[in-house]
């Protein structure tokens, strides 16, 4: 009888159940299905098994040749973690295929369980790594801040999903739309940026960026501190997605969801 494969501190699932689950995740990717909630078959799954399978569908991704370009941290505003049930942030990784510009087009189609999100995106200058880092610190390695929308796509079933399920999942990030216009860290109040967001030019959200941890600067000081904990950093030229001030938009094929920024301009993205 074999012995059982010991587990790693702080997980409760052994290497060869993270590498299952994440085999199971690129199957509901490619199927545009959904599976059975980790948290709920794997109850002694914790978030850094959670983020364990996030790292093997990365590294996968990367082995094909797929290039690392940003970071989306999620669940940063109490409306989010409202909507969701869940009280922490997370994060996730953006590839370059993941990125879209201002106007674009997209295939629903190519996700599932689709919703879009108001955010503002960092653009980052310089290095940002460590524990405890300040609102400063932040906008001193940033060189821009941009109005973005962040396209939902989630392969868990949704109703009663923990932190542990969305982290496996990416973070639930399918894209990222960003805006086109620029403003440097400190030109504006970064806490009293308000946005609407419309649906077929129907005001469906409203938000104001300060619904982020009080300032998206330090929902992008806490990614920091949370990839130093997994012996990783931010990189300068990375986009950092720093989290929605709204609650998500469903939305259907044929849908254009446009979000307007208070003197920030607007980013917009259309579903066929």
């Amino acid at each position: 009888m074999s012995t059982p494969e010991p587990t790693r501190p702080g997980r409760g699932l052994d290497d060869a159940t993270v590498t299952q689950i994440a085999d199971e995740l690129a199957e509901a990717t490619r199927s545009r299905g959904t599976i059975e909630k980790i948290s709920t078959r794997f109850p002694a799954a914790t978030i850094e098994d959670s983020y364990a399978v996030q790292r093997v569908w990365r590294t996968r991704r990367e082995q094909g040749g797929a290039r690392l370009v940003g970071r989306k941290i999620g669940l940063t505003s109490k409306a989010m973690q409202f909507a969701t049930g869940i009280t922490e942030p997370d994060y996730g990784v953006i590839f370059a295929d993941q990125a879209y510009p201002n106007g674009a087009t997209v295939e629903h189609a190519q996700w599932s369980n689709v919703r879009v999100e108001v955010e503002l995106a960092f653009v980052l200058q310089a290095p940002l790594e460590g524990e405890g880092l300040t609102v400063d610190q932040v906008l001193d390695a940033t060189e821009v801040v941009v109005p973005a929308l962040e396209i939902l796509d989630s392969h868990i079933e949704l109703e009663g999903r923990t932190i542990v399920d969305t982290i496996s999942d990416n973070a639930a990030l399918g894209a990222v739309v960003v805006g086109d216009y620029e403003i440097g860290p400190r030109d504006r109040n970064l806490s009293w940026i308000g946005s609407l967001c419309l649906v077929n030019d129907e005001i469906i959200e409203t938000g104001v960026s300060g619904g982020v941890l009080g300032n998206p600067a330090l929902g992008v000081a806490w990614l920091a501190g949370k990839l130093a904990q997994h012996g990783d950093r931010l990189e300068a030229g990375e986009l950092i997605l720093a989290g929605s001030f709204t609650r998500p938009v469903w939305v259907e094929p044929g849908d254009t969801v446009r979000a307007e920024y208070q003197d920030m301009g607007t980013v917009e993205v259309t579903f066929r």
